[in-house]
């Protein structure tokens, strides 16, 4: 789709505004003769707040991630009855409304990600089983009734959480059998920033490759979403993780700003407004982002709960980092030396081991060395 900015007009613009009245974000205009399909300032400044609240990028336009999410975000639990549809599945607040509620009281509907999937369709079957309603996997005004009179069950913790927790805890500390899938950013004609002769899709496929051997020496089976000249789609990198049942997924990535400030490292984990959707994923985020700052020593730029596709439609911890800034002329030169991609690739092992160590043996940040077995 065409990417809406400041100035852009038509039917595209009229509808974003329209949802944004309707989420309460713009205010009706003062006049009849104010035109509703100009996308102003007021239009992007509301725009900026939805991405906030929605964990986007926040840049004020509107692309086809934005737009997506402004679009599923029209759906209040109770507008339309909702039920599992493995073509084309159903996707919205009211879905995610149901998943939050289903978890809330004690049923496996998966990940709240706003997508009526197989799982959120079991855990409403059970639901309608154990309170006496006619079990169909369709969320009608009976079950709508019901889920309104109930009050929260389970405390301490969410059940799909809790469990993501256990079974990493019961794995072992060892990486052996682990399936590790590595996501180097961009590809084929998409080549991200470039700086000089060297493209940001080189720079990351080149870190990716230099990890690759070492984690499959450890006994893990790692996989990369592309090779040095392919380019696959948003969702074909996530189907490929989901396929090859991974245990985690790592998406790599430098940036490129405007600012001539903008710098640094950051690491980003599923999560959504009303807090973190992926316990493990945040502290995988967390523990890779500070092992890559202990031993490079550039600035730190937290950790961040984010929507994107990338990380809501993967079925394990999934976390995003970018490994600095290609537009900042300190970061361009630390990652355009291979001695420093090195380094960062040992800080990628280092984290991933430490992520299935037990809580006694985990090392301090940065002093961390993989070992592979003899």
């Amino acid at each position: 789709m065409e990417i809406l900015v400041p100035g852009s007009t038509g039917p595209a613009v009229a509808d974003v505004r329209a949802v944004l009245h309707g989420l309460g974000l713009l205010q009706p205009e003062p006049t009849a003769a104010a035109a509703p399909d100009v996308f102003d300032d007021a239009t992007s400044l509301a725009v900026r707040h939805f991405q906030q609240v929605r964990g986007l990028s926040v840049d004020g336009r509107v692309g086809e991630e934005t737009y997506r999410a402004l679009t599923v975000a029209r759906w209040s639990l109770g507008d339309r009855v909702l039920r599992f549809d493995p073509d084309r599945p159903m996707r919205g607040d009211d879905v995610a409304v149901l998943q939050e509620r289903l978890l809330e009281l004690g049923y496996d509907a998966g990940r709240a990600d706003g997508i009526l999937g197989s799982e959120t369709e079991a855990g409403l079957r059970a639901f309608q089983r154990d309170y006496g309603l006619a079990v169909d996997g369709t969320c009608g005004p009976g079950t709508m009734r019901a889920l309104k009179q109930l009050g929260r069950r389970v405390t301490g913790g969410r059940p799909q959480l809790l469990r993501q927790s256990a079974n990493l805890v019961d794995s072992g500390p060892h990486l052996i059998g682990r399936v590790i899938v590595i996501d180097p950013g961009h590809g084929g004609q998409d080549t991200g920033y470039t700086a000089g002769e060297t493209t940001e899709a080189d720079l990351v496929f080149d870190l990716a490759s230099r990890f690759v051997g070492r984690l499959a020496a450890a006994g893990a089976t790692v996989s990369l979403t592309r090779g040095r000249r392919g380019g696959p789609a948003m969702a074909e990198r996530t189907a490929f993780a989901n396929d090859a049942r991974a245990d985690l997924f790592v998406s790599l990535h430098m940036e490129a700003h405007d600012s001539r400030h903008a710098r640094g490292v950051a690491s980003y984990y599923y999560g959504t407004g009303s807090g973190a959707s992926s316990t493990v994923g945040e502290e995988f985020a967390n523990l890779l982002r500070r092992e890559v700052i202990a031993r490079t020593g550039m600035l730190d730029c937290g950790s961040h709960a984010k929507t994107w596709d990338l990380l809501r439609l993967t079925r394990m911890p999934a976390i995003r980092i970018d490994c600095g800034y290609l537009s900042h002329p300190v970061d361009r030169l630390l990652l355009l030396d291979a001695r420093l991609r090195s380094t960062i690739a040992s800080a990628v092992l280092a984290a991933v081991q430490r992520l299935f160590l037990p809580a006694d043996a985990d090392p301090p940040t940065g002093t961390y060395q993989l070992r592979t077995p003899a």
